[in-house]
C-alpha cells in the first residue's frame, strides 16, 4: 500500500470552508422559514370538529403542555382577546397527560390554537404564538357571520 489512507489525508481548507459555509447557510435559511411560519393563522378545511363553548359563537381552543414556556403568555393573550370580543370564549387543553389528543387533532407543537366556528368546526389553526392582529381580523369575520 502506498500513501496514507483516505481518512488520514489532509482536507483542503477551501473545501472545508465551503462545506461549513453551506451548512451555516442551510441552517439559517431553515430557521428563517420556520420563524416566518410560526404564529401564522392558516385557514382550516373545517373537517375537524371539537365541542365549542356553550355560551360562545366562536371558541379559541389552546393546546398546551406543562413544559411549554410560551403557553402562559399565549393563554393571557387569548383571554384578553376573548374578553374584548363578545361571543368569543377560550378553552385550554393540556396535552401533558393526554398525548392521544395531539394525534387526534394533529398538534405538532405547543402552543397550538384552533379557532372554532359556532358549529365546532375548525375555522383556523395557529401553530406557535398567534399574531394578535391576524387573530382579531379572523374573529371579526367569524363573529360578523354569527351575528
Amino acid at each position: 500500500m502506498t500513501g496514507a489512507p483516505a481518512y488520514a489525508r489532509p482536507v483542503d481548507p477551501l473545501i472545508a470552508l465551503t462545506v461549513v459555509l453551506g451548512v451555516v447557510a442551510a441552517a439559517t435559511l431553515a430557521g428563517v422559514v420556520l420563524r416566518a411560519r410560526d404564529g401564522r393563522l392558516r385557514t382550516a378545511s373545517g373537517d375537524t370538529t371539537l365541542e365549542p363553548a356553550a355560551d360562545a359563537s366562536v371558541t379559541l381552543v389552546q393546546f398546551s403542555t406543562q413544559y411549554c414556556s410560551r403557553c402562559p403568555g399565549v393563554r393571557r393573550m387569548l383571554l384578553e382577546v376573548a374578553g374584548a370580543h363578545p361571543g368569543v370564549a377560550h378553552r385550554e387543553i393540556d396535552l401533558t397527560d393526554r398525548p392521544e389528543l395531539a394525534s387526534e387533532y394533529r398538534i405538532l407543537q405547543t402552543p397550538t390554537t384552533l379557532v372554532l366556528d359556532p358549529g365546532g368546526r375548525v375555522a383556523a389553526r395557529i401553530a406557535g404564538v398567534p399574531r394578535r392582529r391576524d387573530l382579531e381580523a379572523r374573529l371579526a369575520t367569524l363573529t360578523e357571520g354569527a351575528s
